[in-house]
């Protein structure tokens, strides 16, 4: 599995997740949990990150590209 993208909230996890199980692409979040387990650490400890198949990379990408786009827009200015 690759990384896909590192959601900034709980919001955005929830809107990729769903966005991925719409389009039947298999992921997985890394360290979705471990926020519950510690409370109050900072990042990058508890950054989730979501990782999909190296084949559905492409796939995946295209179908977050509004929100990736959003994101280097808010990032630049």
């Amino acid at each position: 599995m690759v990384k896909l993208i590192e959601p900034h909230d709980e919001g955005e996890l929830a809107l990729i997740k769903s966005l991925l199980e719409g389009n039947d692409i298999p992921y997985f979040v890394q360290n979705e949990h471990f926020g519950s387990l510690y409370p109050g650490l900072a990042l990058p400890f508890n950054a989730r990150v979501v990782m999909v198949d190296e084949s559905d990379i492409g796939r995946a990408g295209t179908l977050l590209g509004e929100l990736t786009a959003e994101r280097r827009t808010d990032e630049a200015g």
